[in-house]
């Protein structure tokens, strides 16, 4: 833990400190405070370093928050700051103070903080200050093994009552399962000396039998579960009368030496205890040996019991961490599922996206490449790289559905007012063509032979005008194709947007308006400059959603991550135009995978699916121009991360 000094004279001793969580990434900060503390984005001259606790994030004003005594009170002030400070979830009022408790949360901004007193009334009223500091994480740090002491009875007893407020400290902090119950197995083969194996099986639903989840022994091999039994009679005295049962000189035991499995496995020395929690038996602990017929005693059965209930709280705890983190997995997925239904034409696309970024995440932590050998991703933040994925295009739901789903370069009924437009100048010239000739017969009476030269004149001028609205017509058609690239060749309609015919009252009316001639002129893809702003917009909205939601510490990066997915290296992508350095590898990431997902997918009725190999050349010469990160494209190539699919896509590593 990263901290201030704490200690100080009678004049300034420390009498409180602030806890940090900072990015999740790192280990909590802790700031001592005497009297008074300013919280603030940027260090202040006026201030010294131990009255001016800098937290440098963007959302945090200058001067955000301030701490101070009163007596034997804190208070906390909220110095006008933009994004506000909160206090248990309250929002304060500028300027006005507001008294903290020990263990009150503060919110300043994002940055969440915990304000701890060391202030201790005493009998007469008067505070006791401690004066002296220590890192708490020597406290609750977990030791291998305990000191060396002499032999005898209480130094054993020591050493495993050492052990077991190690289960208690180590045990609380395991998230996942594989963890939990390798750590129950050290804890196990550490408390007694004399075990030879140890089993672990849980049970998945009341009334069911445990199923076994671990098997070992104390070489550290691990047994086949499939191989391994247990006595029925000892399970159904553990499971259903929950006893802790201890036997001695087991193969001797009228209750338990006749079991089959007691005598395959020729156990001497039993402890069975169940896993309870609140009434509820979750499962059990076997530890035996074959060797020792009186390796335990009643002691080591008390040690296991009290071993049990530590590990049943663990394992509830997981269990209920698992729910909540299933709960919150199905809720990402039912709502990215309801917006992608909401324009079908792109739907899937987040969850490929998804896909591919988890596997290519694995890849890079995996990789020897050099310039990114230092790069390494926990479960946690894989998670996190995934649920940034699966959100990343969530802003969408406020783009309208005619620019969201809108397939060429012109809006289908723009295209059809056009065809239409076409279609009626071919009738005016007809009109015009055959009036004129009406006009020259009445003038001139023509005779049969002459009326029917001057026709055939006026039908073959007719056909070169209609030939050439239909080559306009093609031209158009071909030029509301979207384009994939800005290097494509575009169609020159400066001859289209020049032609027009006269209608009866001699007005002119041209075949294309300048603004379906600037659509159609589009270099890249098939959107306005107008429209494009509304789509780019869905990156802000993403943002603006994802930081609603309270995400755990362990998440916290989600909304960053998913808020840079079209950055570019060189400063050339939105919302914020950010470079280098200020786009995290996680990002960068989430951009490749976004980037090909778009090319090749084959959903999109405005482009044809880019063939792997082509879309793969496209991404390198975003490279080349310094757009996309070199180095994790390498990755992203050699791992093949667009070849991963859901089924593969595991929650943990």
């Amino acid at each position: 833990m990263e901290h201030g000094t704490a200690n100080a004279d009678a004049s300034g001793a420390v009498t409180a400190y602030l806890e940090w969580s900072g990015d999740g990434t790192a280990r909590p900060v802790v700031f001592p405070i005497h009297d008074e503390v300013v919280i603030g984005r940027e260090p202040q001259d006026s201030l010294g370093t131990e009255k001016f606790f800098c937290i440098p994030k963007h959302t945090i004003s200058r001067r955000h928050a301030r701490v101070s005594r009163r007596n034997n009170t804190y208070y906390v002030e909220d110095l006008h700051s933009f994004n506000g400070t909160f206090v248990m979830g309250k929002r304060l009022s500028p300027g006005s103070w507001h008294p903290l408790r020990d263990g009150d949360e503060l919110m300043v901004s994002s940055a969440q903080i915990v304000f701890h007193s060391l202030i201790v009334p005493s009998g007469d009223s008067m505070p006791t200050i401690i004066a002296r500091s220590v890192d708490a994480a020597d406290l609750t740090r977990f030791m291998k093994s305990a000191p060396d002491v002499t032999q005898g009875d209480m130094q054993r007893v020591v050493k495993k009552l050492h052990a077991m407020a190690q289960v208690s400290i180590a045990l609380g902090v395991v998230k996942d399962s594989a963890t939990l119950t390798e750590k129950i197995m050290d804890f196990i083969f550490e408390l007694f000396p004399l075990a030879e194996r140890a089993f672990i099986a849980l049970r998945k639903n009341e009334g069911e039998p445990p199923v076994m989840v671990a098997a070992r022994r104390r070489d550290g091999r691990n047994d086949d579960l499939k191989s391994v039994r247990l006595s029925r009679t000892l399970v159904q005295e553990v499971m259903v009368k929950k006893h802790s049962i201890l036997s001695v000189d087991t193969l001797s035991d009228r209750h338990f030496g006749v079991q089959h499995s007691i005598i395959a496995q020729a156990i001497r020395s039993v402890m069975c205890v169940p896993l309870i929690l609140e009434n509820e038996c979750l499962g059990l602990i076997q530890v035996d040996t074959s060797s020792d017929p009186y390796a335990f005693k009643e002691q080591d059965l008390e040690m296991l019991t009290g071993v049990c209930a530590e590990a049943a709280v663990a394992l509830k705890n997981f269990q209920l961490y698992s729910e909540i983190e299933g709960l919150l997995d199905g809720f990402v997925r039912a709502s990215v599922q309801a917006i992608e239904e909401r324009d079908p034409v792109t739907a899937g696309h987040s969850f490929r996206v998804a896909t591919y970024a988890e596997h290519f995440a694995r890849a890079v932590d995996r990789t020897e490449e050099p310039a990114l050998r230092q790069v390494r991703f926990s479960r946690d933040q894989l998670r996190e790289i995934r649920y940034a994925a699966l959100l990343h295009d969530f802003g969408k739901v406020g783009v309208r559905e005619n620019v969201l789903q809108k397939e060429k370069k012109l809006h289908h009924h723009e295209m059809l007012l056009l065809e239409h437009r076409f279609k009626y100048a071919r009738a005016c010239l007809e009109k015009q063509a055959y009036r004129r000739l009406a006009e020259m017969h009445a003038e001139q009476d023509l005779s049969i032979t002459a009326f029917r030269q001057v026709k055939r004149e006026i039908d073959q001028n007719l056909q070169l005008e209609f030939d050439r609205l239909d080559t306009f017509l093609d031209s158009i058609r071909r030029a509301n194709e979207p384009s994939i690239s800005a290097g494509e060749k575009a169609f020159d309609l400066q001859n289209v947007l020049d032609y027009g015919c006269h209608e009866s009252d001699e007005t002119f009316m041209p075949l294309l308006g300048r603004s379906e001639f600037d659509a159609l002129g589009i270099t890249k893809g098939c959107l306005t400059p107008e429209e494009r702003q509304q789509i780019e917009s869905h990156v802000a909205d993403s943002y603006s959603f994802l930081i609603l939601i309270p995400w755990t510490r362990d998440l916290s990066g989600v909304p960053s991550i998913a808020h840079g997915h079209h950055e570019k290296l060189d400063g050339s992508g939105y919302p914020m135009g950010l470079q280098g350095p200020q786009i995290s590898t996680q990002t960068r990431i989430l951009t490749i995978c976004d980037i090909y997902d778009a090319l090749t997918a084959s959903d999109r009725p405005y482009k044809k699916a880019v063939p792997v190999v082509k879309a793969l050349d496209l991404l390198s010469a975003e490279c080349r121009a310094q757009k996309l990160d070199a180095n994790l494209f390498r990755v992203f190539v050699e791992s093949r991360a667009w070849e991963a699919t859901q089924d593969r896509l595991i929650a943990t590593p």
